[in-house]
């Protein structure tokens, strides 16, 4: 199935693929090829993984991109992710998203704790998707 993830001013990726894995609103999906229809909003901070087709001996994460918020769109044989802001896993610097994580926290301050910022998500995403358990 062809697979594109997009943001506003550029496409982050945009290829085949067998299987696309996002966490929405209301539920992780998984989307194969023969998807019937659905349109999702993407939960915030969500990991987006887009694999191989199954059946195949090196069958793995093709592509892994953190996303701040969106839609996902499965319609015939075509997902489109449409992202806010997003990166893929080996644009990022764990570092500097360490970093960025550390500030998002301190600057929720005593609201993390109640529920974590969109940018709190974000960055604990941009860790997931660079491998870094966060």
């Amino acid at each position: 199935m062809h697979v594109e993830l997009l943001m506003p001013d550029r496409s982050l990726w945009s290829g085949e693929a067998g299987l696309v894995i996002a966490k929405t609103l209301d539920g992780d999906i998984g989307v194969l090829q023969g998807h019937a229809p659905v349109f999702g909003i993407l939960a915030p901070g969500s990991l987006v993984r887009i694999r191989d087709v199954p059946g195949n001996e090196s069958t793995g994460d093709v592509v892994r991109a953190a996303v701040r918020d969106g839609f996902l769109s499965v319609t015939g044989n075509r997902v489109s992710i449409l992202a806010s802001v997003g990166e893929l896993a080996d644009e990022i610097d764990v570092a500097t998203a360490k970093t960025e994580l550390d500030e998002a926290t301190a600057d929720a301050g005593s609201a993390a704790a109640a529920e974590e910022s969109p940018e709190v998500k974000y960055a604990r995403a941009r860790l997931r998707a660079a491998g870094d358990q966060a």
